[in-house]
């Protein structure tokens, strides 16, 4: 006997499709995430899908911001340690994600930048996020969070995003090397976007928890 289809409610329903649409991203790209295939796994018609959707655009849009949640909940950092042992656990989590994950984040960046503003408008919140964690890390490190220091540590985000996707291609240095060139970089971002002595962000980087090697 074949198995019986379970009615689900539309919003159970809904959430069973995205679902099913983040975890195929995992071995493909969103723009190879066709309907009839979430349909097919999901168990109902093609047609059906655009019951819950009004589009493709929409439904890949929809799946975009489900996996960018994801991984903003993947990523989040310990606050119960010192700073800089909550950046390195966050950057961590970041580099095992993408490397679980590479065709969706890639996916993530190449959607943010194709030109679709409702695709840009999901990756920008994404990396605002991040941007405001670090931030918040910072400030619990005594520092002033000025426009300038916002503004750098914007930028230093995207600069952990490059590395990390080239990183995931080349593999030219150890995943280690790539963690403790991140975490060092981030307080010579700051340093340069505020007017604290040298010595309080030398202070930060060279903490024993910042330098002990890691297995």
């Amino acid at each position: 006997m074949g198995s019986k289809r379970i009615r689900l409610s539309p919003e159970a329903r809904r959430t069973q499709l995205i679902n099913l649409g983040v975890e195929m991203l995992a071995t493909r790209r969103l723009d190879e995430l066709s309907v009839e295939l979430i349909a097919k796994a999901a168990g109902i018609s093609r047609g059906l899908l655009f019951h819950y959707f009004p589009s493709k655009q929409q439904f890949h849009l929809e799946v975009a911001r489900a996996a960018a949640a994801e991984m903003i909940r993947r990523t989040s950092p310990d606050t119960s340690v010192p700073p800089v042992e909550a950046l390195r656990g966050s950057l961590s989590s970041f580099i095992d994600y993408v490397e679980e994950n590479p065709d969706n984040y890639k996916s993530l960046v190449r959607g943010a930048a194709s030109g679709d503003a409702e695709m840009r408008a999901i990756f920008d919140a994404t990396r605002s996020t991040m941007a405001q964690r670090i931030l918040d890390v910072l400030a619990t490190s005594g520092l002033e969070v000025s426009p300038r220091l916002n503004l750098a540590i914007a930028g230093w985000v995207a600069y952990v995003e490059e590395c990390v996707v080239r990183w995931i291609d080349t593999r030219t240095v150890e995943r280690g090397q790539l963690l403790e060139m991140l975490t060092k970089s981030l307080p010579a971002v700051a340093l340069a976007a505020t007017d604290e002595e040298v010595g309080t962000l030398v202070s930060i980087v060279t903490a024993d928890s910042a330098i002990n090697a890691r297995a």
